[in-house]
């Protein structure tokens, strides 16, 4: 089921709706890491560079590039989906719309309200999880594998939840998924997001799969 959800989501990529949503999802993103590149170069220049390493104070602008590039690495899932939360609605709709018209006709749309605070709390379990393991992560760089194994995991118990939560927001009452799937759900979107430049179309893939895994095991998933 993963396999096909995943084809019919990239395909769900030729979709203007999706397309703009997928676009603008990025582009938050990225602008919030932009944002916090600008204020640690203000903070490095102007406060801490100055007065605890002068010698340093030339560098501020690549120490911010470096810190920033570092945090990108470890925040961009949380960011993305917190991002992802305010345009929920919208995507999981444009899924069903295309593919689960009955689906879509019966559910009940998610307020931005709901959104944010959904958004939110992405942001805080992934954040705080990813805290919880980071001195793992730092243990198993020696292995050359372990690391990226752990994040995957970590992130696929974070992802799998967040992106199923999306689905059954709109449709209260609706059977969960299996841990089986909810795992294999959160597995695939954990692996999207460790590869630069597809990891901006993560967020959107995710809850896509999502969509597709759970309207799809009342009916045989949709060839197109």
């Amino acid at each position: 089921m993963i396999v096909k959800a995943f084809t019919l989501s990239l395909r769900q990529l030729n979709d203007a709706r999706t397309f703009r949503l997928v676009a603008a999802v990025a582009a938050l993103s990225l602008l919030v890491f932009v944002l916090l590149g600008a204020g640690l170069w203000v903070l490095l220049d102007e406060w801490l560079l100055p007065r605890w390493f002068p010698e340093a104070e030339g560098f501020s602008a690549l120490v911010a590039v470096g810190l920033t590039i570092l945090l990108g690495w470890f925040l961009f899932r949380a960011v993305a989906m917190a991002v992802m939360g305010l345009f929920t609605d919208g995507i999981v709709e444009s899924v069903e719309e295309d593919h689960y018209p009955a689906a879509a006709a019966r559910a009940t749309p998610v307020s931005f309200a709901r959104g944010v605070r959904m958004a939110l709390r992405s942001a805080r379990r992934a954040i705080g999880w990813n805290l919880v393991a980071a001195p793992f992560y730092l243990l198993l760089l020696i292995t050359g594998v372990g690391t990226l194994a752990l994040v995957l995991i970590v992130n696929m118990l974070v992802l799998g939840r967040d992106l199923e939560a999306m689905v059954l927001a709109r449709h209260p009452g609706m059977t969960p998924l299996s841990a089986r799937d909810r795992n294999l759900l959160g597995l695939a979107a954990a692996a999207l997001f460790v590869i630069p430049v597809v990891n901006l179309l993560a967020p959107v893939l995710g809850a896509a799969m999502a969509v597709h895994m759970l309207h799809g095991r009342d009916q045989k998933l949709p060839h197109q």
